[in-house]
């Protein structure tokens, strides 16, 4: 599932997120930060949340965090406070883009009118993304060892409360 469906449609959305990076424009950040974060963005206008702004200081946690995996590319959550997102994929060929459309695919499997996933299916990585009263959020994006792609975003402040609907 494409997350950003056409080009005009893209175009049209991207200057009204530009602002949203610690008070700077996305010129002012690494390629990596908006490629993370205008999807994230998109998929919170369509949710018909506020949007997200990046944040260096979680970027950076989430590069220290997925450093520790470099050597296993284990998907195992940190003991963090913050909301945490994690991606493990074969090879390096996954983009930034497939990775945030692989989380944002699980709003398949989300239920809005009995807050709850499909049996069998996880959605919270699409519940995170779009958690209402989320502001920040930092990502990095590594290759292990091993060759293959793992990625890790942090949110501040969490999502995902038990018996809370996510917008």
């Amino acid at each position: 599932m494409a997350i950003i469906n056409s080009l005009p449609t893209f175009l049209l959305v991207v200057p009204l997120l530009l602002s949203h990076v610690d008070g700077r424009s996305l010129s002012d950040v690494s390629g990596d930060a908006a490629a993370f974060l205008v999807p994230h963005n998109e998929l919170r206008r369509r949710t018909g949340v506020p949007p997200l702004q990046w944040s260096t200081q979680l970027a950076d946690v989430a590069l220290q965090y997925a450093n520790q995996r470099k050597r296993d590319c284990a998907l195992v959550h940190s003991t963090l406070t913050y909301g945490e997102n994690i991606f493990w994929g074969q090879g390096k060929s996954w983009t930034i883009g497939a990775v945030v459309a692989a989380w944002a695919a699980e709003q398949r499997s989300y239920d809005y009118r009995t807050n709850t996933c499909s049996r069998n299916a996880d959605c919270s990585h699409y519940t995170q993304m779009v958690w209402k009263t989320t502001q920040r959020v930092g990502c990095a994006r590594i290759f292990c060892d091993s060759g293959d792609t793992y990625a890790v975003c942090e949110y501040d402040p969490h999502g995902n409360v038990i018996g809370t609907r996510p917008y």
